[in-house]
């Protein structure tokens, strides 16, 4: 995956930041691995505020706009749904400004059961989300590229 020439954000959770780092870290390493030009990183409150940012970067003229963005955060299970209703409410707003803008959003939020799970998916054990979200969003900037020509 090739993503030289193409324009790359990064939109990060501050809440459980002890994860969203790992996270972040992750994602730059592997947007700067394939060629992606990283024009920002946008720091919000918590994983709620990600599609607001998300949706002003979507704004933006053709030529300042992002071929594709990873959303990084860490939504961690509590004792009532909040976690639950959270996570779904973020993704579905993602989903509808991705297919409604045409420029993909990786989903890189996390959503544990616990700390140790938190820990596990941001690269201690189980690989690195934001990676993951990293190479998403260049393969499918590369795919929505392909599919308008």
């Amino acid at each position: 995956m090739d993503a030289s020439g193409k324009r790359f954000a990064v939109i990060v959770s501050r809440f459980n930041e002890y994860v969203t780092k790992a996270l972040l870290e992750g994602a730059m390493d592997e947007f700067a691995r394939h060629g992606a030009a990283v024009t920002e990183v946008v720091h919000v409150p918590g994983t709620w505020e990600i599609p607001a940012a998300a949706a002003v970067l979507l704004d933006r003229p053709e030529s300042s706009r992002p071929h594709g963005i990873a959303a990084l955060g860490c939504i961690l299970q509590g004792a009532t749904i909040h976690a639950q209703l959270l996570a779904q409410d973020v993704a579905e707003a993602l989903a509808r400004l991705q297919t409604d803008r045409g420029v993909p959003i990786a989903w890189g939020v996390l959503t544990p059961e616990n700390e140790d799970q938190a820990i596990e998916r941001s690269g201690m054990k189980l690989g690195n989300k934001g990676r993951e979200a990293a190479l998403a969003a260049i393969e499918m900037a590369s795919v929505v590229e392909q599919v308008r020509e």
